[in-house]
């Protein structure tokens, strides 16, 4: 059925084609939603320092009147 070095290379690319089904699946379920879920609560700050910077500042205007 198969020769020595086909069944050599039939065992390379399954092994490389396992490898790469689980790595996506790997990517697909932590690493994407960690970096979407990070970047979320990094802009969220963000927003929540301007509008604290934003409020802070005419606070301080209407005080100096």
């Amino acid at each position: 059925m198969f020769t020595f070095d086909q069944y050599l290379g039939f065992l390379a690319f399954m092994t490389i084609l396992t490898m790469g089904f689980w790595l996506m699946i790997f990517l697909m379920t932590f690493v994407i939603p960690y970096w979407v879920f990070g970047a979320s609560m990094e802009r969220f700050k963000e927003m929540q320092a301007e509008r604290k910077a934003k409020k802070e500042a005419s606070t301080t205007t209407l005080e100096d009147l």
